[in-house]
């Protein structure tokens, strides 16, 4: 039975280091790289028939990897790169916390009310990663996305249907791993998969944090 796999490329050195990276190109760390040796390993059973990636590093490389070893060829989606976060990228989590810590206390109870400076809001991003979704899931088969959080987990949550206020604001997904999203149990009368509105269980706009 096809399926969709979400898989979560090898880390980076922000990664490593609990630094917002948001929609940067960072190359893959050696530890991220080790990853990647152990994920192909772990996929090495598992059918795919269409490999998509986003645009973002360390995804393109990861997603690289995966098709030199199956002779597949990687489509990257360019409305899947990953979550702006303006001006936090590059700061710890812990900057924000410390620097910021009614917005990060907000933040975390709820990321979907708070818009970083400069970057965009998590309702713009799911909307954004919807629209991107739509043509690639009217594929047949068993089909793979390759991508880093936070934007692996908004591609889970429009997938799956999960509401906005489900997605947490710091995404820890363990790199360099997969998971299975759908057995196609979400499909259109003529068999393709659909995908899910995300309601917000709240209706305000986020606030736009200053710097």
């Amino acid at each position: 039975m096809a399926q969709i796999l979400l898989i979560r490329p090898g880390c980076t050195e922000f990664d490593e280091q609990r630094r917002i990276q948001g929609n940067l190109d960072l190359p893959l760390s050696s530890g991220g790289r080790q990853q990647v040796e152990r994920l192909l390993a772990d996929l090495a059973q598992v059918e795919i028939d269409v490999l998509y990636s986003s645009p973002c590093e360390p995804a393109r490389s990861t997603a690289e990897s995966i098709a030199a070893a199956r002779g597949l060829a990687v489509k990257e989606i360019e409305g899947l790169y990953n979550v702006n976060h303006g001006l936090w990228q590059g700061l710890k989590v812990d900057d924000v916390r410390r620097k910021h810590p009614k917005v990060f206390k907000q933040w975390q109870e709820s990321p979907e009310a708070i818009c970083p400076p400069g970057g965009e809001s998590l309702a713009d991003a799911v909307a954004r990663v919807r629209k991107a979704l739509e043509k690639p899931l009217k594929k047949k088969g068993n089909l793979a996305f390759v991508a880093a959080d936070p934007l692996a987990t908004i591609i889970c949550a429009v997938i799956r249907g999960l509401p906005l206020d489900s997605i947490p604001a710091v995404c820890e997904g363990a790199c360099g791993s997969w998971q299975s999203l759908s057995e196609n149990t979400a499909r259109s009368g003529s068999g393709e998969f659909v995908v899910a509105d995300l309601v917000a269980g709240k209706s305000s706009r986020p606030a736009a944090v200053k710097n």
